[in-house]
This record gives structure tokens, sequence and C-alpha cells, in this order.
């Protein structure tokens, strides 16, 4: 188990404690605890199957947790409403889940949920954000792989999270794709100082990004470190 940061540290952001989904007595993700702090861009990288994208899962509560829980900002996010959490703790996929229709109604979405409509300047002001301007009425259908993935970051930035959850977002691009996503990723959360949990099987990338490195193992989370001591232990 990873211990607490000494108490003169920053309190953190989000906090995992005790972390734990066991399904059919397979344990899938086993007493994870790892505090990230605002603003820090935590990779956390280890095998296929290692628990990766699980532990992403639970923090979101797309999955429950067996046992322990998670805190965001010093409370336990199972008194948030589920849309008031996913509204704070936004998540992208690897693959770019866009509903059919047009581009402006993707990014419509989720503050539809909450009663809030945007208007189309600040749908402009978010494509062009992402580098997309004069995407709004393009329909989904039309866009590439890149595209899709740069829709799918606006359709989080709408909600203005304060954390975000990436799951492998640039794995499925091609290189050109891969490196202007990757670039535009950082760009987003070094100046909009989001709190970053981001997956990856690639070492390199992981290097390039992170703040602290996680290293995941058959569901537990071995050590962090910064990426010289995480990824060459």
């Amino acid at each position: 188990m990873i211990s607490m940061r000494e108490s003169s540290s920053p309190p953190p952001k989000l906090r995992t404690e005790n972390l734990t989904r066991v399904v059919s007595e397979k344990v899938i993700v086993d007493g994870v605890t790892m505090d990230v702090l605002t603003g820090e861009v935590m990779m956390v990288v280890g095998p296929s199957g290692s628990g990766k994208s699980s532990l992403l899962r639970l923090i979101n509560r797309l999955d429950e947790p067996t046992a322990g829980t998670v805190y965001l900002d010093g409370r336990d996010y199972r008194e948030l409403p589920p849309l008031e959490l996913r509204r704070r703790v936004g998540m992208m996929m690897q693959m770019a889940y866009l509903f059919p229709g047009t581009v402006a109604d993707n990014i419509r979405f989720g503050p539809r949920q909450r009663g809030v409509e945007l208007p189309d300047e600040t749908i402009e002001r978010l494509l062009a954000r992402v580098g997309l301007a004069g995407f709004s009425d393009r329909d989904v259908a039309r866009l590439s792989g890149g595209e899709a993935q740069r829709v799918a970051l606006a359709r989080v930035l709408a909600n203005e999270p304060e954390v975000i959850l990436l799951d492998e977002p640039t794995s499925a691009l091609d290189q050109d794709a891969k490196d202007a996503v990757e670039n535009l990723l950082q760009e987003i959360i070094r100046e909009e100082c989001l709190t970053c949990i981001w997956v990856t099987h690639d070492l390199q990338q992981a290097a390039r990004m992170a703040d602290r490195v996680g290293v995941m193992e058959a569901g537990r989370l071995i050590r962090t470190g910064t990426p010289e001591e995480a990824l060459h232990a």
C-alpha cells in the first residue's frame, strides 16, 4: 500500500483509499491508495490486465468498489450525486464514443443533463480550443479518429471539470494524430490546471507527460514516484 504524503504537503485534490473491486471472486483492483495533487499529472502504467482502466472506472463510479472509496477535495465521493461527480471528474476513453448527430449535439450533451444549454458561441470557443473551429455542424460520422478524440475532449471540457481521467486516449490513433492530441492535452491540462490521471501502456509517453507515475501489477499499485524513479526501478 502506498502511504499518505507527509502532513506538511498540500491536501490532495483526489485520493483513493483502499480502493478494491472483486468480480466473481476475481480481484480486479486490489487496495489501491493514491493521492493526486491539484494540477498534477499522474500517469498509470502496467501490463494489460493489471487493473489500470478498472481503476479509472472506479474513480468515476462507472463501476462500484467492493471496498474502499475515493475522496474529492476531502469529501467521500459517495456523498455526491453521480451527475455532479461526472461533471467534476471528466473521463476520456481510448475510443471516442460519440452520439449520432452533429459535433455540437455531442458537446451540449453533458451540460444539458444538468439543465444548462450551451450557446453557439460557447460551442465555437470550445471547438476552437481543440483545433476544430467551424466543425459544430459536422456530422460525427464524417470525423477522422483524431478529430473524434478532439470532439471527445471538447465534450469533457464543456462540463468544466476539475479532474480529468484519460484512458489511453491516443493509443488508437496514427502517429501524427497521436502527437497532435497528446500536445493538445498537455497544453489544456497545464492552462486549465486540471488534475489528471492518465492511463497508458506507452512508457515513453509516461516519461514525457507525467509529474508522477504509478505502476500497477495484478490490480495493485506497487510503486509511485517521479518518472525516473517509477519507470526505471
